[in-house]
């Protein structure tokens, strides 16, 4: 950096002058009041200071969740084409399959409903000669763990 002759220094209404030939705020922009090394003050032009230079971005390492995720991507995207592709294959079983099962629910509705109603209609058919029978049973025993014994009587 080079030496300068003047010393600057800024002009603000706290420093009064002898004589302002200028207020503050009438100075343009890159002029500032200097004083030379004879005490005078006076208006100059002053180098402009170069700005900072934009700082350089750093490269940041890659999170290892990153990594992680990017590497396991095509596995997974590998996995549902593979997924996919034995799902097409399967297709035409999977169907018969479902036409089986639905056959299945079909024979187990008809057997709930038809079973009783044969099993009614040939009761039916096979008591009409003669009356219902009735059974009575007598069980006894003593003490918790003695012997029973019982009857059965039929009417």
């Amino acid at each position: 950096m080079h030496e300068t002759a003047y010393e600057i220094t800024n002009l603000t209404p706290q420093q009064p002058t002898a004589h302002p030939a200028m207020l503050p705020h009438e100075i343009p922009p890159g002029v500032q009041m200097v004083t030379l090394p004879g005490g005078i003050r006076t208006l100059a032009y002053t180098p402009q200071q170069a700005p900072p230079a934009p700082q350089v971005p750093v490269a940041q390492p890659i999170p290892a969740w990153a990594k992680t995720t990017a590497l396991l991507t095509p596995t997974i995207g590998g996995g549902v084409a593979a997924a996919g592709i034995g799902l097409s294959y399967a297709a035409p079983g999977l169907i018969a399959m479902s036409e089986a099962l639905w056959a299945a629910v079909a024979l187990i509705a008809a057997a709930a409903v038809g079973v009783p109603i044969l099993l009614r209609l040939s009761r039916s058919a096979a008591g009409a000669g003669r009356g219902t029978t009735h059974i009575t049973q007598n069980i006894s025993a003593t003490g918790m763990f003695g012997k029973a014994n019982g009857s059965v009587n039929h009417h």
